[in-house]
């Protein structure tokens, strides 16, 4: 009981909350750099961003729940100049979820790389499942595209392949830099 005490505690730490902070808007000002993987097709909303980069990091740097409140802050600010009324930020939260938290409460009980590999693995592969499923479910039915969704579901499981994958190979690259950046300025 003292040690999840402790671990609220120091996630709410000056330092935590400034690194938070930073992670969010840094997750928040990279989700304009978004692109699209496929040519302008049915599924023309599937862009790939690197924010959930900023996010993974926040949850390995500073826990779970650290990584849970970035990528809240991060879609609560996109909400400010959606067009989906919302929609697209209740998908996001759902496949940002599933993919950030299994890695970042496995890196807070073991530390190492052979960790971070593997729950990543697991990860993107968690990510792919449940975003189908939220598209067909949340996003599809929403938008009014329901009827399309048999048509386009494999390009949505390549989409996610790609984007989980390519986010976790930059998280791998920048975990190390960032936490050392992090530390020099007393921020870790």
């Amino acid at each position: 009981m003292k040690k999840s005490q402790n671990n609220i505690k120091s996630i709410f730490s000056t330092k935590a909350i400034a690194g938070m902070a930073i992670f969010s808007a840094l997750a928040f000002a990279v989700s304009f750099l978004e692109f699209s993987v496929f040519p302008a097709s049915t599924v023309a909303f599937l862009k790939l961003d690197f924010s959930n980069v900023f996010i993974m990091l926040a949850g390995f740097m500073y826990g779970p729940l650290a990584a849970l409140f970035v990528g809240i802050i991060k879609e609560l600010l996109c909400l400010i100049g959606t067009s989906t009324f919302g929609v697209g930020q209740i998908a996001n939260m759902a496949i940002i979820l599933v993919y950030v938290i299994p890695p970042a409460i496995a890196y807070s009980k073991k530390k190492g790389i052979k960790v971070v590999l593997i729950s990543l693995a697991i990860s993107c592969t968690i990510q792919t499942i449940v975003a189908v499923f939220v598209n067909k479910f949340i996003t599809f039915p929403l938008y009014g595209m329901a009827e399309v969704f048999d048509s386009v579901v494999w390009l949505i499981v390549a989409f996610n392949v790609i984007k989980s994958v390519s986010v976790s190979v930059l998280t791998v690259l920048l975990y190390k830099r960032i936490g050392y950046l992090f530390e020099k300025i007393n921020i870790k």
